[in-house]
């Protein structure tokens, strides 16, 4: 039959372009609803309609297309669920930054013509990920692909909310929240990046009323909040303070008296045990005011600039009033010391302004009801968590949980539904827009200006993305989702969410399993940031080394638990795998020319019958001894079913690690540079049986090979299957099924007597190698065997040894002669000798075994004076002199093999 053939070299990017845009077109990646196949789906995270592909998106979709691909070939109705978030803030910043550009902003525009402009901003240039995702070779259902703000997402947002309202589970309250002077909103606490900055601690001394010349003194980070302070505090059992308990000190410069109270709360070791209680200003301290029934004053206004409660600072900036109060504060002589601080500092994700606790009327949800549901499923089993270290994270967050503030003071996003009476103060909520108040019948009424926080449409993201609140066959084929694969940095900011809306709304888990993977740092353990100059640009390398190398590299490296160091060269050395099999494919190519697996010749025939028809785990050994195979032949195909174990095994655990390694080795080190080398002789000058059989099995083997691969590789894979011979009853390599173990590849007692071969000629290779004789270079060799079992198989085999081991000679028995000046291996119970005589040059080994020697004697003499010297040993860390006394015994183990070595060429005069 006609054969085609691969290019000499793998070019990467021509490759991926062409296979995924015939994926896609031919509805490959499209899921049936309903259908008679078992379901399995995994929704996206959605990243932000701004993003662009970094390193965490790369990994986290490498690894759902894993288990997707993988899903697909064996069987399952896969929905890969895509789509991106509307991303609130970080969109309004974008399109505010352009405003900006033309000297406008959304206020001139007004609320109606902003939300055109970031439309069209989404139009124009939103979702750009997408496309890098498809590069990616990500295999998600792109005809179904969802956004957070579409029609549909958006009626299920508005129904949740007016349920959880109606329910008494979504009120308003003057709370803190993290807030951003700068967008001037409420912020999640993962919107709010913390950076280890130096700081000041200034001691301030408070007057004691009613006792002159007597002070407290606080240490405070934030003298500007001191405007706000209710009280002082101090630890209920801390003897310094107990008689002031009750009292009252002067707030310094306001000159307001404010309570001494007591609260565990308060570290008695920091400081001097006395704290300010500034509740509109600090998380701690507002609690600490319920707990005392504090007032709280607000000293700053939404931008941060110093309000009326402020009095003489009014106006200032927070900084510049910082700056006044300690001065003001030393004037008076008050400021008692100032000492260096270093602290987190937190900022806004998008803006890195530095964000304030503030005090502000926001909606919230109260999810204690909501938590103890999701708290169960996942200790019931009903979602399992992995690794399962994580399990706790989320027990202690669910267990700790606080309600949750779900408005935003911004315009992009899910308006809230309620409406506020101006004539009697009713609020409305409802799906759709009232006429007047529900109470009073006012049509004075206006709609809250405020949106909903992002997660709270994307904790309804499994299922209104198929189509809830309506009955859709998506939500009846494909919820609850099979798996979900995310980072740990939003375990309970979407993870948890999406547990709480999912059994509140759907009365069942969102999915099965939530597979935790880890951060991508560089090649130092660092975390990748555009300050540090070390982040790996995903499609730079994309580029450079192909998308079937890099996403290998993630899987092989994608251990549980453990963050991955990721370096270009580990990509290179991956590159070189997918060039290995490339050439290994082109081999087989070019010694498969006429060849028909399905053929009538005799040998073929059997095979086919055997490997194709035979009922697995069936007994057939009377058909299995008429085989055609060799020996090397049952040993691949033995590894083959191994690898297959492996692999399903590992990918139904989530050790994508683990299978990629499998395959890896696989791959390169047993079909490559064995099975590949075992066979040459076979396929070059074999007797038409054996090469017929020879290349049946290189056919098969490779086959399930790059089914096996296709899930981590899917490009290279898909281009190499489409050439093999064969008539294909499928028309991609992602349609054909996954292979799984099987019984009639499971040739053990074959496969244990051909690594007793491949051992011998491991040894002989191993005794070049320490002669360092030239490959090329044929010598002799003699096996003494210590059973009749061994000496039959070594004879049996005796081809493969004398070309694989390039040997001129070959002896194999019981009770030979064996030459004095040999060299020696052990494999098994057989002894493998090398004569040495005529070997090598004596003279000039002698001479660079001498150097060697010398060279190891300098060493060993360094080394033990280092070690001899006290104040070394003494001085240095353990294991820095742990390290030096490793060197020294491996030193003198190479000098003891080498004097060997040089008294067996000393024997040779």
């Amino acid at each position: 039959m006609e054969q085609q053939e691969l290019a000499k070299v793998y070019e990467p990017r021509a490759v991926e372009e062409k296979w995924y845009g015939v994926w896609e077109q031919s509805g490959y990646f499209r899921a049936t609803a309903p259908s008679e196949k078992k379901p399995y789906s995994i929704v996206i995270p959605p990243p932000n309609v701004t993003g662009a592909l970094h390193m965490g998106h790369a990994l986290n979709n490498t690894l759902q297309d894993i288990l997707c691909r993988w899903k697909r070939m064996q069987g399952y109705n896969v929905l890969w669920m895509p789509g991106t978030d509307h991303a609130g803030i970080a969109t309004q910043n974008v399109v505010e930054r352009q405003l900006a550009a033309q000297k406008k902003d959304r206020h001139e525009l007004g609320r109606e013509a902003f939300i055109e402009r970031v439309w069209q901003w989404k139009a124009e240039s939103g979702g750009q990920i997408i496309g890098q995702l498809k590069r990616l070779g990500a295999s998600c259902d792109w005809e179904r692909e969802r956004f957070t703000m579409d029609e549909g997402l958006s009626r299920a947002v508005r129904t949740v909310f007016v349920r959880l309202h109606q329910e008494g589970l979504i009120y308003r309250d003057n709370r803190l929240i993290n807030w951003c002077p700068r967008c001037h909103t409420a912020l999640s606490d993962i919107e709010v990046e913390h950076e280890d900055k130096k700081g000041h601690l200034w001691h301030i001394r408070y007057p004691v009323v009613g006792a002159p010349g007597r002070f407290v003194t606080v240490a405070t980070t934030r003298p500007e909040t001191m405007l706000g302070d209710t009280a002082v505090a101090v630890h209920p059992d801390d003897e310094r303070y107990c008689d002031l308990v009750g009292k009252t000190v002067v707030l310094p410069l306001i000159n307001r008296e404010i309570p001494v109270v007591a609260d565990e709360y308060v570290d008695r070791e920091f400081g001097t045990g006395v704290v300010k209680i500034t509740p509109a200003h600090d998380f701690n301290d507002f609690e600490v005011g319920v707990r005392h029934g504090l007032d709280k004053i607000n000293v700053f206004d939404e931008s941060g600039i110093i309000n009326a409660a402020g009095r003489q600072y009014e106006g200032l900036d927070r900084f510049e009033a910082r700056k006044r109060i300690v001065a003001d504060l030393e004037e008076a002589g008050l400021l008692a010391k100032i000492d260096d601080h270093a602290m987190a500092v937190g900022g806004c994700y998008r803006c890195k302004t530095v964000v304030e606790p503030y005090l502000s009327l926001q909606w919230y949800v109260k999810v204690g009801p909501l938590a103890e549901r999701a708290l169960a499923a996942v200790k019931d089993g009903r979602t399992r968590i992995l690794p399962k270290q994580w399990e706790n994270t989320y027990y202690d967050w669910m267990e700790n949980i606080r309600d949750w503030c779900i408005s935003r003071q911004i315009w992009w996003g899910h308006r809230i539904p309620a409406w506020f009476c101006d004539h009697c103060g009713e609020v409305t909520v409802g799906m759709e827009e009232p006429k007047s108040c529900c109470k009073c019948g006012s049509d004075e009424i206006r709609q809250e200006t405020d949106v909903l926080d992002t997660w709270f449409s994307s904790a309804l993201w499994p299922f209104s993305t198929m189509g809830w609140p309506d009955k859709t066959p998506e939500v009846a084929a494909f919820y609850p989702t099979s798996c979900l694969v995310t980072g740990f940095d939003i375990l309970f900011f979407w993870v948890a969410r999406m547990m709480m809306m999912g059994l509140h709304f759907m009365d069942e888990v969102p999915f099965r399993d939530v597979y935790i993977h880890a951060l991508v740092r560089d090649a130092q353990g660092q975390k990748m940031s555009k300050s540090k100059g070390n982040v790996i640009d995903p499609l730079t390398v994309i580029d450079q080394y192909g998308t079937d190398a890099f996403r290998f590299t993630l899987a092989a490296f994608a251990a549980q638990g453990r963050d991955i160091k990721l370096a270009e060269e580990r990509i290179a050395g991956y590159r070189n795998f997918a060039n290995k099999i490339w050439n290994a494919a082109r081999f087989a190519l070019m010694n498969l020319q006429g060849f028909d697996p399905e053929s009538d010749d005799p040998a073929i025939a059997q095979l086919r019958h055997f490997f194709f028809t035979a009922t697995p785990g069936k007994e057939y050994p009377e058909e299995e001894a008429r085989l055609p195979l060799a020996n090397a032949d049952r040993w691949i195909l033995y590894r083959l079913h191994n690898a297959a174990i492996e692999v399903n095994t590992s990918l139904d655990g989530y050790y994508f690690n683990s299978a990629a390694n499998a395959l890896y080795q696989f791959t390169w080190s047993e079909f490559c540079d064995w099975y590949i080398e075992l066979i040459k002789n076979d396929l070059y000058a074999g007797s038409p049986e054996r090469k017929a059989t020879a290349q049946y099995v290189l056919w098969y083997v490779l086959e399930h090979l790059l089914r096996l691969l296709h899930p981590f590789m899917p490009f290279i894979t898909e281009e190499i299957w489409q050439v093999l011979p064969g008539n294909k009853a499928n028309e991609s390599i992602m349609l054909a099924p996954y292979p799984e173990p099987q019984a009639i590849w499971d040739f053990q007692g074959e496969a244990t007597a051909m690594e007793l071969v491949m051992d011998v000629i491991r040894g002989i290779r191993t005794i070049r190698g320490e002669m360092e004789v030239a490959p090329s270079r044929e010598i002799a060799a003699i096996l003494e065997c210590g059973s009749d079992a061994s000496r039959s198989l070594l004879k049996q085999n005796e081809g493969y040894i004398v070309s694989l081991a390039r040997l001129a000679s070959l002896a194999i028995g019981s009770g030979l002669d064996l030459p004095e000046d040999a060299a020696l291996q052990v494999a098994g119970d057989v002894k493998i000798v090398v004569p040495l005589r005529g070997l090598v040059d004596v003279e000039e080994e002698e001479k660079r075994l001498l150097k060697e020697i010398g060279k190891a004697d300098k060493d060993i003499e360094f080394l033990e004076k280092k070690l001899a010297n006290p104040s070394f040993v003494e001085r240095a860390p353990a294991d820095i002199v742990a390290k030096e006394q490793e060197k020294l015994a491996e030193f003198g183990e190479k000098k003891r093999l080498l004097e060997e070595s040089l008294v067996k060429i000393r024997r040779l005069r």
